[in-house]
């Protein structure tokens, strides 16, 4: 496995090395983001490790320009010291796609890592469009629509996305998600309900009507735009959450 990583920390970066290298991962490093935006743009790697406070382009900077200028789809793990809910959402909005707060466990990063890569080979499988209402999404080349706008996702977010355009209209439980996403290694309560917030801020905010709804107590849903609101919708109340 390649892996960049990103952190300007001499002895967090030592640790890294000392750890996955003997492993037999193949490691590049930079201390800054422009070095790290290089390195991403000149190479390929399999996954991302990236700090969040970096010298002159910090995490979220350079994940953005990752995912918007380079067109890299490379999962990215994001490194922070910060563990608020909008600090997370604000990681997620970025590109990442998973979150590990410091001081953090080498054991469960590399597990991290592992299940971030093993997603990102599943989703390059070769399967048919999706199709709901007005959201389209080509699992083959990761894009995604919405009455024909175009839908910006974390691979996190393109996986919640397929898992709930191929049971629409009908919910998707917390469980199959959270199942869908990180198998059988699920985080905090907090993540899945972190990356539905970003997705709900893509598919829905720019849009008069929503379509992902909350199933209070169960999980989640698609439903056309046109339809009328039920005692299920509390989208509103699940952002607050």
């Amino acid at each position: 496995m390649r892996v960049l990583i990103v952190e300007d920390h001499p002895d967090i970066l030592a640790n890294l090395y000392g750890f996955l290298e003997p492993k037999g991962y193949q490691l590049d490093s930079a201390r800054n983001g422009y070095g790290g935006l290089a390195l991403a743009s000149e190479h390929d790697y399999d996954v991302i490790v990236l700090d969040v406070m970096l010298p002159g382009l910090n995490g979220l900077e350079l994940c953005q320009k990752l995912r918007t200028e380079l067109g890299k789809l490379t999962p990215v793990l994001m490194l922070t010291a910060r563990d608020t809910l909008s600090d997370k959402v604000a990681g997620f909005d970025s590109g990442a796609d998973d979150y590990l707060v410091k001081p953090f466990s080498l054991v469960e990063l590399e597990v991290r890592l592992k299940a971030l890569v093993r997603r990102s080979a599943a989703s390059h499988t070769v399967h048919a469009a999706m199709r709901f209402g007005e959201l389209s999404f080509e699992p083959d080349t990761q894009e995604a629509s919405r009455a024909g706008v175009p839908v910006v996702l974390t691979k996190t977010g393109y996986t919640l996305l397929r898992c709930l355009l191929a049971a629409a209209p009908r919910i998707v439980t917390r469980e199959s998600l959270e199942h869908a996403v990180w198998g059988d290694n699920r985080p905090d309560s907090d993540a899945l309900r972190t990356h539905i917030h970003a997705l709900r801020q893509a598919i829905d905010k720019p849009f008069a009507t929503p379509m992902l709804k909350t199933v209070a107590g169960v999980g989640y849903k698609l439903v056309q735009p046109d339809a009328p609101a039920g005692e299920d919708s509390v989208a509103a109340r699940d952002e607050k959450r």
